[in-house]
């Protein structure tokens, strides 16, 4: 093997190395934390799509929240909260992630949590507040199983328990009930089922980045859908609102 050969065989083990042990890590924070919503007052706060999202960490019980996007829906600069004042705290505007609990502490706001829906809520005005999102709750078989699979990380091209992909998670779910589908979400959009307009739970959900399939998921009822996402793993997302009610591009019915 000559000089340039072994540069490049070293460089390709190294780029594999690098890629694996970030799949690896992500793999393995997702396994160690619960999903959960935020709520200010009435109204729950949309975190976007691809950027740090709230969540709790298994074990320790810690509701984490992402401290820049959260400091301005509660109306200020990181660097402004009186949580930062206390040199000793270990923390700093720059943090990633901090317990909800230090951020509602310091400004004197109450939060109440909801442990069915996995709601935290925040009272800024001092008041008592209803969750404003319930979680669905499973009726069918298919929603059954789909719901056991709650906080599994998300892994491209993952179709076990171990991590899933949306097209996956979907196929594993419809398996379980004797149901096979097209691997891809494409193929599922393109081959299977019968598209529907009112929409019942079970349907297959899909989304599209432009003009391509690029998202499928389960319809939960009340506005609500069940799929593998990247930023989330398997979780309950609205179809009407937010990041995906923006990419919702029909559903189709199995039976």
């Amino acid at each position: 093997m000559n000089l340039f050969s072994m540069k490049l065989y070293l460089l390709i083990a190294f780029f594999t190395l690098s890629l694996f042990s970030l799949l690896q890590t992500q793999e393995v924070h997702a396994a160690a934390t619960i999903g959960v919503r935020i709520q200010i007052n009435d109204s729950v706060v949309a975190f976007p799509e691809g950027t740090p999202q709230p969540f709790i960490e298994r074990g320790s019980g810690n509701l984490y929240v992402p401290l820049k996007y959260l400091s301005e829906q509660l109306g200020f600069q990181a660097n402004q909260l009186p949580l930062f004042k206390n040199a000793n705290s270990g923390l700093s505007p720059e943090s990633e992630h901090v317990p909800l609990r230090l951020i509602a502490d310091s400004l004197g706001y109450r939060v109440q949590w909801d442990v069915t829906n996995r709601v935290a809520i925040i009272g800024v005005d001092g008041a008592y507040h209803a969750p404003a999102w319930y979680a669905p709750k499973p009726q069918s078989s298919v929603l059954q199983t789909a719901f056991n699979y709650l906080g599994v990380p998300y892994v491209w091209g993952g179709s076990s328990p171990k991590g899933f992909d949306c097209s996956g998670y979907v196929g594993y779910i419809f398996q379980q009930s004797g149901i096979k589908l097209p691997r891809t979400s494409v193929e599922m959009y393109d081959s299977v089922g019968t598209r529907v307009n009112e929409l019942q739970e079970g349907d297959l959900v899909f989304f599209a980045e432009g003009s391509r399939t690029s998202h499928v998921g389960i319809y939960l009822g009340n506005e609500q859908f069940i799929s593998a996402t990247s930023s989330g793993g398997v979780s309950v997302e609205s179809i009407t609102t937010g990041y995906w009610g923006r990419k919702f591009v029909g559903a189709k019915r199995l039976t």
